[in-house]
């Protein structure tokens, strides 16, 4: 009876491993979208997104818009100011985009967070 099962099982496995073999697979490609123009009205220009391109005088003005959207205002003022102060540059926007401001991104705090907002 043992054998029996044993061989069914060989069998099931050999066909299921022919199918696999025989099965088509299909790559479908989408195009991504083409990139939009920014019509939104930024107060800043392009200055000051890549690091090194603010002047310390600055970074009041691109901190308060980088922290506009949170409700913990005066510990995202203290930190982006501390980090606008090292980097020279406060990513655009109110969230996200630190991949254009290599040092804002990679300052790490002692355990391993992001220190700049």
């Amino acid at each position: 009876m043992a054998r029996e099962l044993s061989i069914i099982m060989i069998f099931l496995v050999a066909m299921l491993l022919l199918h696999i073999e025989n099965a088509e697979i299909v790559v479908t490609t989408i195009e991504a979208p083409a990139p939009q123009p920014n019509n939104s009205t930024n107060h800043f220009p392009n200055q000051g997104i890549t690091e090194g391109s603010l002047q310390p005088q600055e970074c009041g003005a691109r901190c308060t818009q980088r922290c506009s959207k949170t409700q913990y205002k005066k510990p995202c003022m203290f930190f982006c100011q501390k980090c606008c102060a090292k980097c020279l540059c406060v990513p655009p926007g109110t969230y996200g985009n630190k991949q254009v401001c290599p040092c804002y991104n990679n300052w790490k705090t002692k355990r391993g967070g992001p220190k700049c907002p």
